[in-house]
């Protein structure tokens, strides 16, 4: 499966710098000069990072083959991807990487089948867990602990205890 580490915006001075929306928790690992990423749509790589650096709070980037301002404009709007079996495997048990979560089948804690996990949502308070339920609806359950006990990705299930009144929405 590919995963989107960032995506190319607009162009950034004359020598062919872009900046880049990072789509990662590890940024200087993914956009290390020397890196080769994979492209979507395809045919816009693979591209080969030849600097990267900080400039305001945003990362910059420049390719191989890409000189200038030019070159890089034609970039703008193509997700940088990695193939998510290049993935480190995560120290902590109770960490899961996003794509391992989307398309578990959600359960209450009493074994009613509420969906399917559609998107986890990072947001400033934390993340949530965007449920398609059975009936067409959505229903969003904060990622903890408490709302979400059980985490079984070889069994295909999230399991959830929503708060009072959660599901009656």
């Amino acid at each position: 499966m590919q995963l989107v580490v960032g995506r190319i915006g607009r162009a950034h001075g004359i020598r062919g710098d872009v900046l880049v929306d990072v789509r990662t928790d590890e940024p200087d690992l993914r956009f290390a000069a020397g890196s080769v990423l994979l492209t979507d749509p395809a045919a816009a790589g693979p591209l080969t990072i030849e600097r990267s650096r900080w400039h305001s709070g945003k990362l910059l980037l420049a390719f191989e083959g890409y000189g200038d301002r030019t070159a890089t404009e034609r970039l703008r709007g193509v997700c940088l991807v990695i193939d998510s079996d290049d993935l480190e495997p995560l120290d902590d048990p109770d960490e899961f990487h996003d794509h391992q979560l989307v398309g578990l089948a959600a359960l209450t804690t009493g074994g009613e089948k509420l969906g399917e996990v559609t998107e986890v949502i990072h947001g400033p308070a934390g993340e949530l867990l965007a449920i398609a339920r059975t009936g067409g609806a959505e229903v969003l359950i904060p990622f903890i602990r408490e709302f979400v006990p059980e985490v079984d990705l070889a069994g295909g299930r999230v399991v959830v205890a929503p708060p009072e009144g959660l599901l009656d929405l």
